[in-house]
């Protein structure tokens, strides 16, 4: 009965083992991936941004909607950068660039003359980011995660 216990252990101490490595493995191919994507999407942005930079100096003039979207590609940058350094999704700039884009697509409406009922819909959902801003904000605020770096 004792070589059948110690013949358990040591399945018990080897299960641990390949438990362990196999976490370390995971865990290593999850930070790889993390990386290598926000690599892909900085690198996209960049690219996004100045291909837009060279059609504005293309046309030799920049419109609100360029402007705005160039301010999106920013956004964009400086929430990657954040995830980066700290592995935290800075939900309020994403919610920046839905405020920018529903703004872009009022400005689009405008141009077009097309005052309509769509634009007073757009304009609650800003209303209603902006709002879930000020959520986001009071609660990160009120309700710190502890895991200040």
């Amino acid at each position: 009965m004792s070589t059948q216990n110690t013949n358990e252990e040591t399945n018990t101490k080897i299960l641990g083992h390949i438990e362990k490595w196999t976490d370390s493995i995971g865990n290593l191919f999850v930070a790889l991936f993390h990386r290598v994507t926000l690599f892909g999407i900085g690198a996209a942005t960049v690219w996004s941004s100045g291909e837009t930079f060279y059609m504005i100096l293309q046309k030799g003039t920049a419109t609100i909607q360029d402007l705005l979207l160039l301010f999106i590609y920013l956004e964009i940058g400086a929430m990657v950068g954040i995830y980066f350094k700290t592995n935290r999704m800075p939900v309020r700039f994403l919610i920046y660039v839905a405020i920018t884009a529903v703004t872009r697509l009022i400005i689009d409406l405008v141009n077009k003359h097309e005052a309509n009922m769509e634009i007073l819909l757009l304009g609650t959902t800003i209303l209603i980011l902006a709002l879930a801003n000020a959520l986001v904000r009071y609660a990160s605020n009120k309700f710190p995660s502890g895991e200040r770096n």
